[in-house]
């Protein structure tokens, strides 16, 4: 045989050699490679992996609130969901997630999470139209009148836990919470650990926007300089 027809019958059975390779024994399929984790588009198992530990599984709860609180969602609109998770919140527990700002998501996997969020909301919506998610200022004085009114029967009188929640006004709480998030849980409640929602704080009525405002300044006006240290000698 000729060096020519020679050097084409090797590399012509190079490549069938090289075309069988998938078919090896032990070989993983495509459907079995290890995805990137920048390339992952599934909504649940991006939940899973990044906001599960906190918020609970599916959504219903855990150290943090629940995200599936059709309240909540009613409460916080896509930009809203948008901006925590890509940018976090400041000052509390809760990191950036985006890696525009450190994190680990690319900003489509960004959006999957909150269409799919925006998923667990209720055809039809909650019963009624909560407060504003956002608001500034507030009365201390006047928040304290409404917490007496809606919240001392769980936290008690002072705010220092009661017969059946914890306190309200400990230092290294108030350390780790901003006041969005104060508005937040008083709007939406905590319905995974039977924390009522804006509706069900005062018997027989709900708070209005300017009372949740109220007793958010209330609770901001509770936040010492150091918490859990002495304050410095001048």
């Amino acid at each position: 045989m000729k060096s020519g027809a020679r050097r084409f019958a090797a590399v012509l059975m190079g490549a069938i050699a090289l075309m069988g390779c998938d078919s090896l024994p032990g070989r993983p399929q495509p459907a079995q490679r290890e995805v990137r984790p920048d390339e992952v588009e599934s909504f649940a198992v991006l939940f899973s992996q990044n906001c599960a530990g906190c918020h609970g599984s599916e959504g219903k709860g855990n150290a943090a609130l629940a995200l599936a609180n059709p309240v909540y969602l009613a409460l916080a609109d896509d930009a809203v969901l948008q901006r925590v998770i890509a940018q976090g919140i400041s000052g509390t527990q809760m990191p950036a997630f985006a890696q525009t700002a450190g994190g680990m998501l690319t900003d489509k996997q960004v959006e999957i999470l909150v269409h799919g969020l925006r998923g667990w909301s209720p055809p039809d919506g909650p019963p009624a139209s909560p407060p504003p998610y956002a608001a500034s200022g507030g009365d201390a004085a006047r928040g304290a009148q409404v917490f007496a009114a809606g919240c001392a029967s769980c936290h008690g009188p002072e705010g220092k836990g009661g017969p059946k929640a914890g306190s309200i006004v400990d230092g290294s709480y108030l350390a780790l919470v901003s006041d969005q998030s104060l508005r937040t849980t008083v709007i939406a409640g905590r319905p995974d650990i039977g924390q009522p929602d804006w509706r069900g704080a005062v018997p027989g009525r709900a708070l209005t926007g300017e009372e949740v405002t109220d007793v958010v300044a209330w609770l901001g006006s509770l936040r010492t300089a150091t918490p859990g240290q002495p304050y410095p000698s001048r």
